[in-house]
């Protein structure tokens, strides 16, 4: 899943005109030196010239020039040493998510094969049963979902994801969301909240933004080391558009992190925390899906164990009357 890079600024090609430059660079040094002083000391004897000022332009021609060979050197291996450095990262981003990743599908079929086992082995109440099916549809729905996730993503970076936009209430979309979703969550508290009391109406993808939501959401109750999690969402309009902020009581975000964290594969946190498991997706595809809409998504917190919020500034639409203030 290594970016492209364009034929100008391919390595192999830079490291290659880096090496020509040298050779280059020596052989005009030797050129210089041997040939064309030569025909200036046989120029200057011919003609009895002074010899200091022919040799003296000479000798700056040749500073000026190798000067620039050895910048042109510079900067080819200045270039060859960051896309290293890129190439590396991306390697080891690359490592954590196929870990990761594996990791999550592992897990659901590991426990559907446990759940397989028990009823081809033991004869079960029906009760029990019925339990065990509920455990494997819930297995199933995890696949569901880390395979829609990386389909849907695969989609929007291609270019070919066109989207079916309608315009809805984003406070009754969130609710909404919220209201169907509950039972993920249930031991998480949400709360919403629209001081303005009105309707922001926008035009969005429904599924799309659902996909947004679901991560929020997600996030904020898996990495919550809380007794009680809670997120609390609010509508903030203001001149330019509307945030929503989405503050959670979570495990907080380090202020290095607060940039990464909307990279691709990027999981902040130590690979042994138990915190730091997912795909280092689920950000990514909301940055994504922000941008898609027009939005974007900014994440901020005090610190770790603090909690963090994540804000969802969303332009507002030509002629709509989002009209007021409140402070956040």
């Amino acid at each position: 899943m290594v970016s492209r890079v364009r034929w100008f600024v391919h390595p192999i090609l830079i490291f290659v005109l880096s090496v020509v430059a040298l050779a280059a660079s020596l052989a005009l040094y030797i050129y210089w030196y041997l040939g064309v002083s030569t025909g200036l000391q046989r120029i200057v004897s011919t003609y009895r010239l002074d010899p200091e000022g022919f040799f003296e332009f000479k000798t700056w021609v040749v500073i000026l020039v190798l000067s620039i060979l050895v910048g042109l050197i510079l900067v080819g291996v200045f270039i060859i040493f960051v896309y290293y450095q890129k190439t590396w990262r991306l390697y080891r981003l690359q490592r954590n998510f196929i870990d990761s990743f594996t990791h999550e599908l592992k897990t659901p079929v590991t426990s559907l094969k446990l759940y397989l086992d028990t009823f081809l082995r033991h004869e079960l109440p029906r009760e029990d049963q019925l339990q065990y099916i509920q455990f494997m549809l819930s297995d199933v729905d995890r696949l569901l979902d880390n395979i829609n996730r990386i389909l849907q993503l695969a989609r929007i970076e291609s270019g070919s994801y066109t989207g079916d936009f309608v315009e809805a209430d984003l406070v009754e979309t969130v609710e909404r969301f919220r209201s169907a979703n509950a039972d993920l969550f249930p031991n998480c508290v949400v709360t919403i909240g629209n001081p303005a009391e009105r309707p922001f109406p926008f035009r969005l993808d429904a599924q799309l933004f659902n996909i947004l939501l679901m991560n929020l959401f997600t996030n904020a109750a898996r990495y919550n080391r809380s007794a009680q999690p809670r997120l609390d969402i609010r509508f903030v309009p203001h001149s330019g558009g509307l945030d929503i902020r989405f503050e959670d009581n979570g495990v907080g975000i380090d202020r290095k992190d607060l940039r990464k964290i909307f990279r691709k594969f990027y999981r902040a946190g130590r690979p042994d925390d138990m915190t730091a498991r997912g795909s280092g997706l689920g950000l990514y595809l909301v940055q994504q899906i922000a941008r898609i809409h027009g939005a974007e998504v900014v994440a901020e917190s005090d610190g770790p164990g603090k909690g963090s919020v994540f804000t969802l500034r969303i332009p507002k639409p030509k002629g709509a009357e989002w009209v007021g203030s409140v402070s956040p």
